[in-house]
């Protein structure tokens, strides 16, 4: 078989099956594990998949620059976000992170709710500045452009001195076994900070998130107490986080 069929034939597999296995793959097609596993990294730099151990994951596409991201499953976005501004109730300190869907989530907020928004994303503090009833608690560090939100040590000594309630988590990727990932280290450093400072922890995820992955860990997938996902997502990708018990609320 030619390399690009080859090639071909591996991501036909891992769309079908959401994962492949380098030694399953090297017998399947005849050829030695080394030549697997070359495929997997000429794939995985074209950005066609993640390379875990032993094989390979979908990779998300959601990697992009937050410009580009803006434009990308739209109709999901603003959905979830509806949903998941139901969550926060008066009173409450809520952690809103960076990316285009907790933008839309402070979109969504009511004008008349009174709340603490602690976030580390300057377009989201721009979004509330209307809300005259929620104290916009800004985290500072450096900037981070691709993503628009601060980063670095400044920001995480910061969120160690924050007690929230919630904590909305933006991820690049959700898999039951690979867990919740992103597609910058330092991004991942403050998201992981965040989780640790918020009672409870819901991810907003569109389904080409969902048993995807991306080269950085936050956390494992249980870190999640809920996952809102769009309503139409299938039940075979949802399924194995809710037997994780997580939480799937349907937006």
């Amino acid at each position: 078989m030619l390399t690009t069929h080859r090639k071909q034939a591996i991501l036909a597999t891992l769309k079908q099956e959401g994962q492949v296995i380098a030694k399953a793959l090297s017998e399947t097609f005849g050829v030695s594990e080394d030549t697997i596993r070359r495929d997997l990294r000429e794939l995985a730099a074209d950005g066609l998949l993640q390379r875990v151990h032993g094989g390979a994951l979908p990779s998300s596409p959601a990697v992009a620059d937050f410009s580009q991201r803006k434009h990308i499953s739209t109709a999901a976005k603003s959905a979830i976000a509806r949903k998941a501004a139901e969550l926060i109730l008066p009173g409450q300190v809520a952690i809103l992170d960076g990316g285009t869907t907790c933008v839309e989530l402070a979109r969504h907020l009511p004008m008349m709710l009174q709340a603490t928004v602690v976030t580390h994303s300057p377009s989201i503090a721009i979004e509330l500045v209307d809300h005259l009833g929620i104290e916009v608690v800004l985290i500072g560090g450096r900037l981070f452009k691709h993503s628009i939100v601060a980063v670095g040590a400044a920001a995480i000594e910061a969120i160690g001195h924050i007690r929230a309630d919630v904590y909305f988590m933006g991820v690049t990727g959700v898999h039951p076994v690979a867990g919740l990932s992103t597609g910058d280290l330092e991004e991942a450093y403050v998201k992981r900070a965040l989780a640790a400072r918020a009672a409870e922890v819901v991810v907003l995820a569109s389904s080409e998130k969902i048993n995807a992955a991306s080269a950085y860990v936050i956390a494992e997938a249980k870190a999640a107490n809920t996952i809102v996902v769009e309503r139409e997502t299938p039940e075979s990708l949802t399924k194995p986080l809710a037997v994780l018990g997580i939480h799937i609320l349907r937006a």
